[in-house]
């Protein structure tokens, strides 16, 4: 099974850290050289401030190879590339101060756990926020905090609650080292929190196309499926490099006398089929997300049936990676139960990746 745009050699030389990463609960230097020198974290971002301003249909298929090479690794970029976008959405000043740097990282959460109150020459916050993948890489932190005037929170005209996504240094915020999961322990997705912290009004911002702030089509294609799109190839990256495993395993119990032909074959037939739907779902997937961005780049519109079909394929191609993947777990006896195996890392991995409220079906 070939990889979308990476060649063998990084996919091995990366791959040799994978355990070495899980082990030390986060990413590793070497592993970091490697992003930072290929510009992952970097993929949405401006080319005028040294990023790839890639498409979208090329930067999901760029993360499904890098989460078939590892879970952790995968879901790190992915994540911080995507915060990564803000660039397009944060004031002009800032992007300048920010992301210039080449190790400029962002991350977040979407979660409105904080508050922010409104105050005659800024903003004071306070929140807790959990689950921030990349923690120990980032130069910035993002959130998502309900705006509130003199203890009163504010709603919009039609009375709902306004909210706003503000950007925040490392040193302004409290980190907690609490990631403590199965899987994905080399995205060191821990917690932080903020404090009083008074800020000026243009940390906040407005992740929409109509506040975009680079005029650039990779900032005006709705944030919802840009988020689900990316998640769900992630899924299929540590699907396909479960699938490979597996097909490693089965050909070690049958040259080692653990299973015979009959039981070999049945594996097989298993992988193959997993495959092969895994394949049909991938092509139908790609093929709505290349024709949204079509349609963004043409028109400048994207039909809303289109979207709604984009979520619900990204949701539904990660639900069927893992259900296919159970079919062919029981038949790699436990091997895949050894704390220390390839293929028990990537399992744990997809499973803890599933949890994510956007994957949820």
């Amino acid at each position: 099974m070939p990889f979308n745009i990476l060649d063998a050699q990084i996919v091995n030389q990366l791959r040799k850290f994978s355990a070495v990463a899980e082990e030390a609960g986060e990413l590793v230097p070497d592993q970091l050289s490697i992003i930072y020198d290929k510009k992952w974290f970097k993929l949405f971002v401006s080319e005028k401030f040294g990023g790839h301003e890639m498409t979208l249909p090329e930067g999901l298929r760029l993360e499904e190879d890098i989460a078939r090479i590892d879970g952790s690794l995968g879901w790190t970029v992915t994540l911080c590339a995507g915060a990564n976008l803000f660039v397009g959405f944060i004031d002009p000043v800032l992007a300048k101060e920010y992301f210039y740097d080449e190790k400029v990282c962002l991350g977040g959460s979407g979660i409105v756990s904080g508050t922010a109150d409104v105050l005659e020459d800024g903003l004071l916050i306070n929140g807790h926020w959990k689950y921030v993948t990349g923690e120990p890489h980032l130069s910035h932190f993002t959130v998502n905090c309900r705006l509130m005037k003199a203890g009163v929170y504010l709603n919009d005209e039609n009375g709902v609650p306004l909210v706003r996504s503000f950007i925040f240094k490392k040193e302004e915020v409290a980190v907690s080292k609490d990631w403590n999961t199965m899987g994905l322990k080399a995205t060191a997705s821990n917690s932080f929190t903020v404090n009083n912290l008074k800020v000026d009004k243009n940390r906040m911002f407005i992740i929409a196309p109509e506040h975009s702030t680079i005029n650039s089509a990779l900032y005006h294609y709705p944030f919802l499926q840009f988020a689900e799109t990316t998640l769900a190839v992630n899924t299929l990256g540590m699907a396909k490099h479960f699938l490979e495993e597996a097909r490693h395993i089965a050909a070690q119990r049958l040259q080692s006398g653990r299973t015979n032909q009959e039981g070999y074959d049945t594996t097989i037939n298993r992988i193959n089929f997993a495959q092969n739907f895994m394949d049909k779902n991938k092509e139908n997937f790609y093929a709505k997300v290349d024709r949204s961005w079509q349609q963004l780049t043409e028109h400048n519109l994207i039909e809303p049936e289109l979207l709604q079909s984009i979520s619900f394929l990204s949701k539904g191609m990660a639900k069927a990676s893992r259900e296919l993947l159970m079919e062919v777990y029981p038949r790699c006896g436990l091997a895949a139960t050894e704390n220390g195996s390839a293929i028990n890392r990537i399992f744990r991995d997809i499973f803890t990746g599933s949890q994510h409220s956007l994957l949820a079906v």
